[in-house]
């Protein structure tokens, strides 16, 4: 899915999800499009770029294999 930026020169454009992260680290976007509306860095409600691994025990896979058996 691709994402509506307005960078900071107000050229319009449509990126991929991690161009648009790496766009945001550089301070090159000043505006882009999520479904409820436009968000500005630094002011509207932004993901954080680094994403931690989950570091607990993965219980659906053991999961998906239990429902096999079951079936």
């Amino acid at each position: 899915m691709l994402v509506r930026v307005k960078y900071v020169d107000d050229r319009f454009d449509m990126v991929r999800p991690e161009v648009l992260d790496r766009l945001l680290e550089a301070g090159k976007v000043r505006e882009f499009k999520r479904h409820d509306g436009w968000v500005m860095p630094g002011i509207g409600n932004l993901r954080q770029t680094k994403r931690h691994k989950f570091s607990g025990i993965e219980r659906r896979v053991e999961h998906r294999e239990e429902r096999r058996v079951l079936e």
